[in-house]
């Protein structure tokens, strides 16, 4: 389903969605990093819609709901919850309040513009035989990052009334997936006058020792010409009444300045008084300086990481859509924060952390941003070490045990299958210390501080595995791989690799920091000779399941029982099939939700040969039904790696347009933030066969059919390179930095302050 136009650096429609409200609040949502929102109205709207609004870090642990309780089990789902609503703008023509779910629109236009980060509507509305024209505004600053800034206009048309305006400030609001409908918040105070008004509320006290947080939200009301300006307050809430004359053909409106501010930053005691000077100071900067600010800082975001496609306009605005989302959740600056699977955009796997940023995230950041974005993103975790040790002991095990869902290192997801069994997660957590330093030599990272991580981690492999006498392997049973379809296996492959991997790693930078003589942190961790040599007796003797007749590696011990068919043999009436489905028969079939295996073989890529790669593929992508947002991706990489080039356009397109086109039916919960990250993984290391393994950057670039051109920039080991495929040749432009020696289709080429150019690629038009 598509709401909105294909234009490249915009998302547009000429239609009021009334019927797909919530996807379309989905698709036009908005943030900065510190705070965010779906695309709600200012006015009101009393049909069905989701309101929320998002503060980033500030959650509540809400008590877990199963049916049976186990032991080992989180104590609470955590969830980033629903702060107040700070955008709301009642209005009134002429004493007659504007509802667009029932009120007569024409002319009706929405449009997000992605290059500057404004969210804009216009339309007409009828009331009896008045028309009045409507124009909104509003941004969440990039350049303030505590401010909302929202210009409302109101023109008659065809006669001459009063317009009111009626900004306010709600904290009656609640989370859609509270487990026992509670709300999370309790007013401190609130106080109003003719301009400002301001409102502290504090999440309410829990008993998992958990953190309170305070929220103070301010607003500073402009009107754009005299106006008559009353206040009311009333229990979590507070309201300006602005009414002006206008004359037909007249445009009245005021200006709403909204500064936000937590306990996160400021002492409890200071929360009110540093919004209220956040909002007066933007009021003082005005509306057009603030968004000129905020658009060049945008502006600047894209001159590194746009990606740029000629010849498919779908493709493109598919990238860019997703490229600024995921600059809207998350751009670094705070090494407290991570990437939630929904951002700010909804409330559904509750806004905390997954192992999506490690898998997913950590390689698009170390090519698009400054390398200390992604040094935050592996702090975030070192900074929870002690929260993993804690899961680890829940379970009776040794070591760490990094969440699946988290907000401060402990696990907080309800499911079993996910909290005990889906342990393959902390070979993200290595898999990303690793990615870091081969891309950046940054290999200082690994005694200050990744090596705490790689112990605590081997240790819980090590104590996770069992011996089997009958095979003399090391095993893993009862996990969950990647494929969540498949609960409670016995060697699921992907784990059992990755943790034998996590092993030999582990001891591979125990020996440089030996070398090197950085062992002041191994020291301290008391690693013994002899605990390493279990290691490697694990790496050595760990259970891999493979067929020799299919010369395919199996997904899990009893993988091939199943009634093995391919996807096309289902009937469209049965997708998807988690929504169709009942879990036991998604259980049972052989039909997998994301990469698995595949998952495996993109990782430790240079581990396996192109046949080995083209087997498996052709194997297990027939089997596949893509309903994880995080699988297309993958699959698109590893076709295009192998020449399946339609293949891997297809799930491009998948990854790319997920939610602008809800290709799962699930996107009105919220976008997908953390794969979006799939749509350039798939351009940059599929179509481009970018690969850093070993630390040498190389290429092996196809140009799919139907595009004419497409170029990327990547940040690599402190140099800034343009990367150019056409239907001629492949150039590469060292833009900043020293010269590198990279490889380029096979051929070692030197990249200076010349282009380097080659005139051939792989496929294409």
């Amino acid at each position: 389903m598509r709401l909105f136009d294909v234009e490249q650096f915009k998302l547009t429609t000429h239609k009021l969605h009334k019927n797909d409200m919530r996807l379309a609040e989905s698709l036009t949502s908005i943030g900065n990093g510190y705070m965010g929102m779906r695309g709600n109205f200012e006015e009101t709207y009393s049909g069905d819609s989701h309101t929320g609004s998002y503060i980033a870090g500030v959650w509540f642990p809400d008590k877990t709901k199963v049916g049976w309780w186990k032991n080992g089990y989180p104590e609470y789902f955590g969830k980033v919850i629903n702060s107040l609503n700070y955008i709301g703008i009642r209005v009134y023509l002429d004493e007659q309040e504007i509802d667009l779910a029932v009120d007569q629109v024409r002319d009706f236009y929405q449009e997000l513009d992605m290059f500057g980060g404004v969210l804009k509507r216009q339309f007409t509305v009828v009331k009896g035989n008045k028309e009045t024209r409507i124009e909104v505004e509003r941004f969440l600053s990039v350049d303030k990052q505590e401010i909302c800034a929202i210009s409302y206009k109101a023109t008659p048309l065809n006669y001459a009334g009063e317009v009111k305006f009626v900004p306010s400030l709600d904290g009656n609001v609640k989370n859609e997936d509270s487990n026992y409908e509670e709300t999370f918040w309790l007013e401190i105070e609130r106080g109003v006058d003719a301009s400002n008004g301001y409102l502290v509320t504090k999440t309410k006290a829990n008993p998992f020792q958990t953190p309170q947080f305070t929220v103070a939200a301010s607003m500073h009301v402009e009107a754009m010409k005299q106006a008559d300006i009353k206040a009311d307050e009333r229990e979590m809430y507070v309201e300006n009444t602005v009414r002006m004359q206008a004359n037909a053909g007249e445009t009245v409106g005021i200006h709403k300045y909204i500064a936000i501010t937590t306990s996160r930053d400021y002492a409890e005691g200071e929360v009110r008084s540093k919004a209220q000077a956040f909002a007066e100071e933007a009021a003082q900067i005005g509306y057009e300086q603030l968004k000129q600010a905020h658009e060049a800082k945008w502006h600047a975001r894209w001159e590194i990481s746009d990606v740029e496609i000629a010849g498919d306009n779908e493709a493109q605005q598919g990238i860019r859509f997703n490229l600024f989302q995921l600059f809207s959740t998350y751009y670094g600056e705070d090494s407290r924060l991570n990437i939630g699977p929904k951002g700010f955009t909804g409330e559904k796997y509750g806004g905390a952390t997954y192992w999506d940023t490690e898998a997913y995230a950590v390689p698009l950041y170390l090519s698009v941003a400054d390398k200390e974005v992604t040094r935050n993103l592996l702090l975030y975790r070192h900074n929870q070490l002690a929260g993993a040790y804690h899961n680890a002991k829940q379970q009776g095990l040794q070591g760490a045990l990094y969440p699946m869902v988290t907000f401060t290192g402990v696990e907080c997801h309800n499911e079993w299958e996910i909290t005990f069994e889906e342990i393959h997660r902390n070979a993200a957590m290595i898999y990303a210390i690793y990615n870091y330093v081969n891309y950046t030599d940054d290999k200082d990272y690994l005694g200050e501080y990744g090596i705490d991580v790689l112990v605590g981690v081997a240790r819980f492999w090590a104590d996770r595995v069992h011996y089997s006498k009958r095979k003399q392997q090391y095993m893993i049973h009862g996990v969950t791989g990647p494929n969540e379809y498949e609960n409670n296996i016995n060697n699921n492959w992907y784990t059992n690799l990755m943790a034998k991997w996590c092993l030999n790693y582990t001891n591979e930078v125990i020996a440089y920091l030996r070398e090197t003589k950085a062992t002041a942190k191994l020291d301290q961790l008391h690693v013994s000779d002899e605990e390493m040599n279990k290691w490697s007796q694990i790496v050595e003797q760990m259970y891999l399941p493979y067929d020799e007749e299919l010369q395919v590696f199996v997904q899990h011990d009893t993988f091939l029982d199943k009634d093995l068919m391919p996807v096309s043999d289902l009937r469209p009436e049965d997708r998807p099939l988690n929504q169709k489905w009942s879990w036991d028969r998604i259980l049972r079939s052989c039909f997998i939700k994301q990469a698995d295996v595949l998952q495996g073989i993109y990782f430790l890529n240079d581990q396996f040969s192109m046949e080995e790669k083209r087997r498996n593929f052709e194997f297990y992508e027939p089997m596949t039904v893509h309903e994880s947002s995080l699988s297309p991706c993958i699959h698109s990489i590893l076709a295009a790696e192998i020449g399946m080039e339609e293949k891997a356009v297809e799930m491009y397109k998948r990854t790319a347009r997920l939610d602008l086109d809800n290709y799962n039916n699930d996107t009105e919960d919220g976008l997908h933030i953390t794969s979006m990250t799939g749509s350039w993984l798939s351009i940059v290391q599929g179509f481009a066969g970018m690969r850093t393994g070993g630390g040498k950057l190389s290429f092996n670039p196809l140009l799919p059919k139907g595009w004419d051109k497409y170029s990327f920039k990547i940040n690599y080991r402190d140099r800034l390179l343009r990367v150019t495929v056409d239907g001629t040749n492949t150039s590469i432009e060292l833009l900043k930095g020293e010269a590198l020696t990279l490889e380029l289709m096979g051929e070692s080429v030197q990249l200076n302050d010349k282009v380097v150019k080659l005139n051939k690629h792989n496929g294409g038009n």
